[in-house]
């Protein structure tokens, strides 16, 4: 779930970076929602590891 995570958040930066340069508006947007995504999921995979040790 952590590859998953890490995933997310190079899409995510890779989106905010075309979205604040001006090339796509709606790539802010996407931005903004595959961080979130990102944050829950790397959110659970913390927890999940502590639980498991």
């Amino acid at each position: 779930m952590l590859r998953w995570s890490i995933l997310f958040l190079l899409i995510a930066l890779i989106a905010a970076f075309f979205g604040f340069i001006g090339i796509a508006g709606a790539a802010i947007e996407i931005a903004k929602f595959i961080f979130y995504i990102f944050l829950i999921l790397f959110i659970v995979s913390l927890i999940s590891s502590v639980i498991r040790r």
